[in-house]
């Protein structure tokens, strides 16, 4: 095993928090270790109990560790979409080298330029995405290293996100014991991975249906334009199953996987099962169909509810359709009431690597694809990658530094995300 290669994603989540262990090789992912327990202390994708989810974290890290024999150190933290703001910035700087080559130096400059923006004192950082490059000029450039011009100038978006949020996610993942290695806005990173090209270019609805919450993400042109979030997802179908059941909760979660479906249509009403029935010995027999008209009223709510949001963010029209993952996408037949509902081209995403073939693990698998394409895109390896302090913590220097000339290598290939946490450094200073 290479450890040079190994990236490690911490998904917080509102009902599962999972940790990966993926070893990269030829821009393949090979999973190797994996945690994943039931979080508590979340609430639809917020903290609400620190103490709880630290323990959380701390089981799912053990998990993955014992799969390895890896020790978990630094993480790849996905940020929920709570909250978020997206807002276009510039950046433009003067190319410094004497024969006019723009280099990774002009790079990170043009960078910090679109960051010296104001921020809303109740908001911070999370993510610069640059949109396009301009020499001289010229532009949709994606890498102008290399290229001969005076003037550098760097079109953005800027994603920024609730403080209080952020600081209570950081606070946990250091209580944890865990470092910081790179911040992600979940559904950028979810989104990258699940979308092909096309779909990104077209303009695609990312739906990702997940425990506490829905997170909605539009890609239009290969970039992240819009972000929202409905607070509904499948723990509010699991509570409609208890109650119409009359069953405890714990039962209703395992009815709603084993037998649940989301399209009346298509559901089965011969087979029987039997429900414990609450603070009785009894049980009810209930079929297929009958549940099916408890979770699809609740999905086709949900499902009407991502339209309107969609309207308010001013999206009219999908021409690359609608991609629907996260744990409730496992639920049968969901795809054909999607399309019912919101009138376009559905399909499910489910990350294809042996260990994490499920809806649920496509943000944790989606961090580590794209803080790979980043490290390459910056000429880093994971290991050069600098480690973050934490909410409290000091400033943790790089691991690995073995002399000056390498230390200067390393800052020339800072990240747009490396940039970014600096602005973290302040608010917990």
């Amino acid at each position: 095993m290479n450890h040079e290669n190994i990236y490690i994603s911490l998904d917080i989540g509102s009902s599962s928090i999972k940790v990966l262990i993926g070893e990269v090789s030829d821009n393949n992912i090979h999973v190797i270790g994996v945690g994943n327990v039931k979080s508590n202390g979340i609430r639809k994708g917020t903290i609400v109990d620190i103490d709880a989810t630290v323990q959380s974290i701390r089981k799912a890290v053990e998990q993955a560790e014992r799969m390895t024999g890896l020790a978990v150190e630094e993480v790849i933290l996905g940020i929920p979409a709570i909250q978020t703001s997206l807002k276009s910035v510039k950046g433009v700087v003067a190319v410094n080298s004497e024969n006019r080559e723009i280099t990774d130096d002009d790079l990170e400059r043009v960078i910090d330029s679109a960051q010296a923006m104001s921020v809303p004192p109740e908001s911070v950082l999370v993510n610069i995405i640059p949109r396009q490059f301009i020499v001289d000029n010229l532009d949709e450039i994606k890498d102008p290293r290399g290229m001969i011009g005076i003037r550098l100038e760097m079109d953005a978006t800027m994603i920024t996100t609730s403080k209080t949020i952020v600081h209570n996610v950081l606070r946990c993942v250091e209580r944890a014991g865990l470092q910081i290695r790179e911040i992600y806005l979940q559904p950028l990173a979810a989104g990258h991975l699940a979308l092909s090209e096309d779909e990104k270019n077209q303009g695609t609805a990312f739906i990702d249906l997940g425990g506490g919450s829905t997170t909605i993400a539009v890609f239009e042109d290969g970039l992240l334009k819009h972000t929202g979030v409905v607070p509904i997802g499948g723990e509010h179908i699991t509570k409609d199953l208890s109650i119409v059941l009359k069953t405890p909760t714990e039962q209703a979660e395992q009815i709603k996987k084993q037998f649940g479906h989301a399209f009346y249509d298509d559901a089965s009403d011969e087979e029987l099962f039997e429900v414990p029935v609450v603070g009785t010995d009894t049980t009810d027999q209930f079929s297929q169909r009958f549940i099916s008209n408890v979770i699809g009223a609740r999905l086709e709510e949900l499902f009407e509810m991502i339209l309107d949001k969609l309207a308010d963010m001013g999206v009219r029209d999908l021409p690359g359709g609608v991609v629907i993952t996260g744990g409730v996408a496992q639920l049968e037949g969901i795809a054909p009431l999607a399309r019912q509902v919101m009138q376009t081209r559905v399909r499910i995403y489910t990350p294809d690597y042996i260990g994490v073939r499920e809806p649920s693990y496509t943000t944790a698998v989606g961090l580590i694809q794209y803080a790979h394409d980043e490290d390459e895109f910056y000429g880093r390896s994971p290991s050069e990658a600098p480690v973050y302090a934490t909410a409290g913590a000091g400033n943790t220097p790089p691991k690995k530094q073995s002399n000056a000339s390498e230390k200067a290598e390393q800052t020339n290939k800072t990240s747009v995300i490396d940039k970014a946490k600096r602005l973290f450094d302040k608010f917990f200073e």
